[in-house]
């Protein structure tokens, strides 16, 4: 995909064919073999860095100024900073791949217009005392271009990471496989979230078809010409964020305990799916493989023409596990007397319901602060009213 990238954007493409030795790494626009002074007035090559903003596959105007480096800090050919760029030092990491040493800025009065402008401009800033000092030195050595596979999820770059600079906390979320058990409303809001995520894998299981009420229990807008389709559950939301990412694995199916054994190999599986003897079955399985699994619920009464109730989130891990059952804070059958089966007007609740659950599994993987390790979460709507409990 980087070369890829290159080759249809014409500033980008601009850059590799005046000689630079232009690459995307950590979703980051990167010019290597740049020469430069030292301190030491000796002359050392570094390596130019630039978040990149881009729309859909196309570059547009860099939103910022400010580049990035990795090395010493230039100088001019008397061994002092180059002061026209100097901005912040101190080490950064944007990803496993990148890690950066100091940022520059240098603004024209209307900005950049592009990404070869940018680069162009810095290079010329940088390797400009190098020059001086050793006029056979460039940055422009016009290399071979090697050509590489993208291990991405996305079928685009996740520019919104590196544009952050938290690219080396988004790769704590780059887990081998999930599961997503029940695709209803709050199922369908979990994997709207997780697939913005670099799972390699999210299983999808749900043995119902799509139909009208479920168009307004799901994230999106469903068309006509889809649900005249008929299509399964599983089989639409995976068709639907294909376009967005790889990775996504349709099972057409109710969990029983004649198929637990999908769930093998899981580091996360999300309960969303009603109270029944199925439930307890995969929660004691997951127990007894040691994988860790959120449950979510929803409890909404009527009274007065108006709806009530909470929100749940139930975690379980292998290191924290008897709550669940000490306190039965998993319910394994239906009451059969529940607007919530009737009533399709509470995708709100859903979406919380999903960005509680998926909020925990972040916390699980290190990638929010977790102080309280709540295990047990309750929103009650009336009061408005977030209640943590099992806190380790």
């Amino acid at each position: 995909m980087s070369q890829q990238l290159i080759s249809h954007n014409k500033d980008l493409k601009r850059l590799r064919d005046d000689g630079f030795d232009v690459g995307i790494v950590e979703n980051h626009l990167v010019v290597r073999n740049i020469p430069y002074v030292t301190p030491q007035k000796e002359i050392k090559y570094g390596t130019l860095v630039s978040s990149l903003d881009l729309s859909g596959e196309k570059t547009v105007r860099p939103r910022t100024h400010v580049a990035m480096f990795c090395g010493e800090h230039p100088c001019e050919t008397d061994g002092t900073k180059i002061k026209g760029i100097i901005n912040g030092s101190g080490q950064k990491a944007l990803g496993p791949e990148l890690t950066i040493d100091h940022t520059f800025s240098a603004k024209p009065s209307e900005g950049y217009s592009n990404y070869h402008h940018k680069m162009s401009t810095y290079c010329a800033i940088i390797s400009g005392p190098a020059k001086t000092l050793d006029p056979s030195v460039t940055a422009q050595p016009h290399l071979p271009i090697v050509t590489a596979k993208e291990d991405s999820v996305f079928n685009y770059l996740d520019t919104a990471s590196s544009r952050a600079g938290i690219g080396a906390v988004t790769e704590k979320l780059h887990v081998a496989k999930i599961a997503i058990v029940g695709l209803g409303g709050t199922g369908s809001y979990i994997l709207d979230l997780v697939a913005k995520t670099p799972v390699e894998e999210i299983h999808l299981f749900d043995g119902d078809d799509f139909l009208s009420h479920n168009a307004f229990r799901a994230p999106g807008a469903t068309s006509i010409d889809d649900l005249n389709n008929h299509p399964t559950k599983v089989d639409y939301l995976k068709n639907l964020y294909d376009r967005f990412r790889r990775g996504i694995k349709a099972h057409n199916l109710y969990i029983d305990k004649s198929c637990l054994d999908l769930l093998d190999g899981m580091s996360h599986v999300f309960l969303c799916m009603d109270g029944s003897e199925s439930k307890r079955h995969i929660v004691d399985y997951l127990e007894a493989k040691g994988i860790a699994f959120i449950d979510v619920g929803m409890g909404i009464d009527e009274a007065d023409g108006m709806l009530y109730g909470q929100l749940r989130v139930t975690t379980s891990t292998p290191s924290h596990r008897e709550h669940v059952h000490s306190r039965k804070l998993i319910p394994y059958g239906n009451s059969g007397n529940n607007p919530y089966d009737t009533n399709i007007q509470v995708a709100d609740l859903n979406a919380l319901n999903a960005c509680l659950a998926v909020v925990k599994w972040k916390k699980l993987l290190g990638f929010y602060c977790d102080l309280e390790k709540e295990h047990h979460c309750v929103y009650q709507i009336d009061g408005n009213h977030l209640i943590n409990e099992e806190t380790e």
